[in-house]
């Protein structure tokens, strides 16, 4: 099987990887508006070949699209216009209620698999790709009954060979839970990050006394922007309504602190607490 991987960063680089690894495919092509990005690619032996898109479409069994879910909407389309009843299409957004939409009445819908695998880090360019990246992690199709049969499965085949529990899920109740999960996770880190830059002006001060939970707590704010404004526009009513939840849990603890409540402040660390019999299932 031949894939082109459209986007050969952390995401589609890391995918490469693994489906070589696993045999799936025997030769890959890297599409890439980024040169360097191919030409790394190229080196690290994630992809076979760099190619335009017209080409790699046009002799690929799969075409994975990992890239930024705005350029994802709008790419999407032309993608379906070149392919053949015979070949299937995935994408690897963190958003999907908009792109299922942007393809929705395309003749060639039922070609188009819609994916999100539930991993990510602050890196990005293929450098940071890694093989067992996926390893364990939630793999989601989602509105799996707007595809054909054959894409479904062969969809579902890549997700088993990233080595990813399968989930299925509708469009939009996926993105309001990424939302919850994922995307505030992101604004808060890049908020306490800019809080911190604020007001401690002395950069050794910070390099000295950051502690391991400062430092995980703010990993998410090296993520890129050129990734997360594009999901925050495309998630932007699910992102506002947790947003908003988060400022008035923020409330909570401010007004703790001012009236010197400190039972009503342990109340609400030990509501927090609950999510530990969550994640450590």
């Amino acid at each position: 099987m031949k894939i082109s991987i459209i986007g050969v960063g952390l995401i589609g680089g890391s995918i490469a990887l693994k489906l070589r690894q696993k045999g799936i495919t025997d030769f890959i092509y890297g599409i890439d508006n980024n040169n360097e990005h191919l030409n790394q690619a190229l080196d690290l032996k994630i992809i076979d070949a760099k190619v335009d898109l017209e080409y790699g479409i046009k002799n690929s069994d799969l075409i994975i699209v990992a890239i930024p879910v705005d350029s994802a909407r709008k790419i999407l389309p032309n993608i379906l216009d070149l392919i053949s009843e015979n070949q299937t299409v995935m994408d690897a957004g963190s958003t999907k209620a908009g792109i299922v939409v942007a393809v929705k009445d395309h003749p060639k819908r039922s070609r188009f698999v819609a994916f999100h695998p539930m991993w990510g880090t602050e890196n990005n360019g293929p450098k940071s790709a890694v093989s067992e990246s996926f390893s364990g992690k939630a793999g989601v199709i989602c509105n799996k009954e707007e595809s054909a049969e054959d894409a479904l499965h062969l969809v579902e085949k890549i997700v088993e060979s990233l080595d990813m529990h399968l989930i299925y899920m509708n469009a939009e109740a996926h993105d309001v839970h990424t939302a919850y999960i994922s995307h505030i996770s992101h604004i808060t880190s890049y908020a306490l990050a800019n809080t911190v830059l604020e007001k401690e002006r002395e950069e050794e001060t910070i390099f000295q006394l950051a502690s391991s939970g400062f430092s995980s707590t703010v990993r998410l704010a090296k993520s890129h922007p050129e990734m997360w404004v594009p999901i925050f526009k495309q998630n932007k009513e699910n992102v506002l309504d947790v947003l908003n939840e988060h400022i008035s849990q923020l409330r909570k603890f401010k007004v703790a602190l001012e009236k010197e409540n400190y039972e009503y402040l342990g109340e609400l660390i030990s509501n927090a607490n609950k999510i530990r019999g969550i994640l450590d299932k």
